[in-house]
């Protein structure tokens, strides 16, 4: 292992952060449609509500990923803003 590979696993830094999410029955389909309003597209489903809310937790992690796999591209860029 190098020392950067080293560096990297030492600096991996774990956030919780809560996300607010709506879910509803799928009276067609069945099962749960689940989403996070605050994160366009984020949508996932499950057959139970404990199903639903594991699979949308997932989604967000992904999500959130591929924001930081597009910040590195430079891709897309942040602004800061006081609230």
């Amino acid at each position: 292992m190098s020392h950067s590979d080293i560096m990297r696993s030492v600096i991996r830094l774990e956030v919780h952060m809560e996300y607010p999410i709506v879910m509803e029955q799928d009276p067609e389909a069945g099962g749960f449609v689940i989403s996070c309003p605050v994160l366009k597209g984020c949508v996932s489903q499950g057959e139970t509500e404990e199903e639903a809310l594991e699979n949308i937790k997932d989604a967000i992690k992904t999500y959130l990923e591929s924001i930081e796999d597009l910040k590195r591209l430079k891709k897309l860029r942040t602004v800061e803003v006081t609230v």
